[in-house]
């Protein structure tokens, strides 16, 4: 893996059946609905921007996300294939993420319970002032 070039691309084509690989892959697919092909075909079409990173052509993380380029951006998914997790390309994700929605525009995630470690290790600031809303009364 160390002599791997990894490549960073916005690929806004990105399939479904790439993108469910690497869920899978990742261990983001138990919190994605990845069996309702439709959804995850939808999940991407409507997808502002989606980066990849692929070692030798071959996709090894993903960062999905909705925003508007000048004033917010919610990544809402962002998956590494485990066997590549711990080489910083989630981080890189992240940052080119950040870069290419542009300065002044706030970036937010909810994280999966089994990586807000990685997320505090990365420098991400909590926010506690977020919510989570479904059904309203």
């Amino acid at each position: 893996m160390t002599d791997t070039f990894i490549t960073y691309a916005i690929e806004p084509d990105l399939t479904a059946d790439d993108f469910v690989d690497v869920l899978e892959r990742s261990g983001l697919a138990e919190r994605r609905p990845v069996s309702d092909r439709p959804r995850v075909e939808a999940m991407l079409r409507n997808a502002q921007l989606i980066i990849t990173a692929r070692a030798d052509g071959a996709l090894i993380g993903v960062a999905r996300s909705v925003t508007d380029f000048v004033y917010c951006c919610y990544l809402s998914d962002l998956a590494v294939d485990r066997a590549w997790q711990g080489h910083g390309i989630g981080k890189e994700l992240m940052r080119r993420t950040r870069d290419a929605v542009g300065e002044g525009t706030m970036c937010l995630l909810l994280s999966a319970p089994k990586a807000v470690s990685f997320y505090e290790a990365a420098g991400l600031q909590r926010h506690p002032q977020a919510f989570l809303f479904t059904d309203l009364k």
